[in-house]
């Protein structure tokens, strides 16, 4: 049986594009995003993609620290992949979008429509640097609903329309954490802005604390609701990427209880 030639470049950037997108738990032949994949790439199969998943797991420091080996076979393969990507995160997934919206015989404004409307005023480089941080963005939001389960971490909300991937360290705070999954963490519409303001936080603990601001406000009917019957319980913490406390502390810094 003749060996299967080594993956090209491109293809391993869909398969990474993919691993970012997908639980732990379902990098297996079964799953339809795979056997998806893998008829998009033509001459790979689905085991052939979960195998290579499983490489990138391999490399992912996360799972190591974990003491999770995934399949090591293929690591000279996926190692420059990781390593591209921890050394230019923006670049590598937006490159990572462009080969799949080519793969599918699309565009990446055609892929994302409602950027491309968004931005349509804009021109030349500002335009291109825009539509990179819009798609980046998105796919940063299917990595924390995919971690978290599409769950509020604090409500436990679970309809996607009404949940954000919240940045812990914020994105334009620092460029090289933007992408991170252990940075984000998925809350809802209310809660982020919240978080975003400075009115509730989260400790090292991923306990929930309330601002003095926000309790000046005890009195009224919303609060407790909303905020007070929340203070000091534990967000909702994912098996995997839980808020890295150093991405933690950052907030608890600026954070006036």
């Amino acid at each position: 049986m003749a060996k299967s030639p080594n993956w090209t470049r491109e293809e391993l950037i869909l398969a990474f594009n993919l691993y970012l997108k997908l639980p732990f738990g379902k990098l297996h032949s079964g799953n339809p995003e795979i056997i998806k994949l893998s008829q998009l790439l033509g001459t790979r199969s689905p085991s052939s993609v979960a195998m290579r998943l499983n490489n990138f797991a391999a490399v992912d420091p996360y799972h190591q620290e974990r003491g999770i080996a995934g399949l090591s076979g293929g690591y000279n393969q996926v190692k420059p992949i990781w390593d591209e990507f921890i050394d230019h995160q923006e670049d590598l997934v937006f490159e990572s979008e462009r080969i799949l919206a080519e793969y599918q015989q699309s565009t990446i404004e055609e892929e994302y429509p409602e950027i491309a409307f968004d931005l349509k005023d804009l021109k030349g480089e500002t335009k291109i640097r825009a539509v990179k941080t819009r798609v980046n963005q998105s796919v940063f939001r299917q990595m924390i609903l995919k971690t978290y389960e599409s769950r509020c971490a604090i409500s436990l909300i679970n309809q996607p329309d009404l949940l954000v991937a919240g940045h812990i360290v914020p994105w334009a705070a620092n460029e090289h954490e933007r992408l991170n999954p252990a940075n984000g963490i998925c809350l809802s519409h209310l809660y982020d802005r919240a978080y975003e303001k400075g009115m509730i936080c989260i400790d090292t603990d991923y306990k929930i604390l309330i601002s003095r601001r926000l309790k000046e406000e005890a009195t009224q009917p919303f609060f407790n609701d909303f905020f007070g019957r929340f203070e000091h319980k534990t967000i909702l913490l994912p098996r995997h990427y839980q808020p890295r406390k150093e991405f933690l502390e950052y907030r608890l810094e600026r954070f006036i209880a």
